[in-house]
């Protein structure tokens, strides 16, 4: 069944009643339906319809979800109680969920005949799980296979798959989803080619616990993917968007991982360990810059870990060319022997990690000669960070010692006085990296005019008020608020944190004022408090 999307942007006074009336209309052929998988992704292509959409100060989620399920309920029909009943399964928030079921009770009371599959609705159970793929590991097919519970005896019992495909060099987002009922013909086809067609073809049972940490993770990565514009085309109207609901509703029925085994992650001193060892190896001696080695395999495994699912050892001709050609240019900037060092380090790191990750020596090599192909455009493109800021490498250093270029303009705003020629011979005495430094360099930055953190007064006021400056205990204080909000900005904690400063600078408020207005929100908040909320809400 095909829902036509919104094809409006909904109006923040008015409930977007026309989308609802033709929604209610298509759920007149879930009525039709007899199989509860078809009633299924019927109602997940629905409530896929507006996944994505973005409006700035709404929950369109909530507005079209919750807006949705007033509306079948107040229609009182027959394909009022259908969609009710396929959204208190599959709606995309409990909240959502316990809405739908008050209405389905409602109407059920008044009469309203139910539908004939609702009794199997949601009432699934997990057959097996697999995961198939190639020895690269560039995606994975997560297969996971249900059957219905309660079918009468000699009944269909309506086994599927359910087949999401996680794109590991896109940081593990959802890029394709579908569902098919010819179940053995998949299975057999991917063990086929495991086994006879594909030598780096993969493909096993895993647990279904496994199975659901795998999606949960991928579910998530999407989300945020989704809610940062960072996806490309086909995510959010394709598949994975017509199927986002039925996949959630499907890993709520996977068995959790026990709480006693914690997933394995690559702590700071992991990954430290995990650098010294290949710096240590034979494939690392030829290195001749020691110092630009070491800075480079560390962008190398936080690549591995933060992008690829704590995978550093992975590698692949995709991995290395985003890596390489997408992640590196975006995220970091690389002094000049760094970026001369960076394809050589990288090759060492393939001849050491491939065969550790278990690749045999035909799939290094042809990762070793994607990696030269990409390096002569990496060579050309990337960007030299310092001469487009107009920074000059020492400050740079101070601003970026773990090269996040993402960080660049929220540390900039933390600290602008970095930046100054003033300071480019001061040595130690104001480096971040240390409580004094940030201490002597915040101080610098008042000069008596952000001496308390007081309610703005306006876009272009400070709102300083009179002989603040003279008392020493009220500069302290003013002065550790600024320290603690300087701090997060620096590590970027929450990052609703730097997006309401962005927000409201372009809205014309001054510095100073922003600042005020951002300390308020950090100082105030009380413990438990969700201050990503409020941040969200200036």
């Amino acid at each position: 069944m095909s829902v036509p999307p919104p094809s409006d942007q909904p109006d923040p006074g008015s409930m977007p009643e026309a989308v609802f009336a033709e929604m209610l209309r298509a759920a007149r052929t879930l009525l039709a339906t007899r199989e509860p998988l078809d009633a299924e992704i019927g109602v997940s292509e629905m409530l896929g319809s507006w996944w994505g959409t973005r409006v700035p100060g709404l929950d369109v989620e909530r507005l079209l979800g919750d807006g949705l399920v007033a509306h079948a309920q107040a229609s009182g029909s027959a394909a009022g109680l259908a969609l009710l009943t396929g959204i208190s399964v599959l709606g995309t928030t409990v909240h959502q969920r316990e809405l739908a079921e008050k209405g389905s009770a409602t109407l059920i009371e008044r009469g309203v005949a139910r539908p004939a599959w609702a009794d199997l609705l949601g009432h699934v159970r997990p057959v097996a799980t697999y995961v198939y793929g190639t020895r690269f590991g560039d995606t994975a097919d997560i297969i996971c296979t249900f059957r219905y519970d309660g079918a009468e005896p000699g009944e269909h019992t309506g086994e599927h798959a359910l087949i999401a495909v996680v794109d590991h060099n896109s940081g593990s987002v959802l890029r394709d989803a579908w569902v098919t009922a010819k179940v053995d013909r998949l299975l057999e086809s991917c063990r086929s080619q495991a086994e006879d067609g594909d030598p780096l073809a993969t493909f096993s049972q895993i647990r279904p616990e496994h199975a659901r940490l795998l999606l949960e993770d991928a579910v998530e990565q999407t989300d945020r993917a989704v809610a940062a514009d960072a996806v490309g085309p086909g995510v959010t109207d394709g598949s994975p968007a017509a199927h986002h609901a039925l996949i959630r509703s499907r890993v709520r029925a996977l068995p959790r991982r026990p709480r006693n085994q914690v997933r394995s992650t690559y702590s700071r001193d992991r990954r430290a360990t995990l650098a010294a060892r290949f710096l240590a190896s034979d494939a690392a001696a030829e290195l001749s810059d020691s110092g630009a080695a070491s800075r480079c395999v560390d962008h190398i495994i936080a690549f591995g870990c933060d992008v690829d699912a704590d995978r550093p050892l992975r590698v692949s001709p995709r991995k290395i060319e985003a890596f390489l050609l997408r992640w590196l240019p975006r995220r970091v900037i690389l002094l000049p022997e760094e970026g001369e060092a960076m394809p050589h380090v990288l090759a060492a790191w393939i001849r050491w990690a491939g065969p550790r990750h278990g690749l045999p020596e035909v799939a290094v090599n042809a990762t070793l000669d994607a990696l030269w192909e990409a390096t002569s455009a990496f060579t050309t493109s990337y960007p030299d960070v310092s001469a487009s800021f107009g920074l000059p490498p020492e400050v740079l250093r101070r601003l970026l010692p773990d090269g996040d270029l993402s960080a660049l303009p929220r540390r900039m705003f933390a600290f602008p006085l970095l930046t100054s020629d003033l300071l480019a011979e001061s040595g130690e005495e104001f480096a971040p990296s240390t409580r004094a430094g940030r201490r002597a360099l915040l101080r610098l930055d008042h000069f008596g005019e952000y001496d308390s953190p007081v309610e703005h007064k306006g876009k272009h006021s400070t709102g300083a008020p009179a002989g603040s400056a003279a008392d020493p205990a009220a500069t302290e204080e003013a002065l550790d608020a600024h320290e603690r909000l300087a701090e997060r900005l620096w590590e970027g904690d929450p990052p609703q944190l730097w997006s309401a400063a962005e927000r409201l600078l372009d809205h014309g408020y001054e510095r100073p004022v922003v600042l005020r207005m951002l300390m308020e929100v950090v100082e105030d908040a009380e413990p438990g408090e969700d201050v990503a909320a409020r941040l969200d809400a200036l």
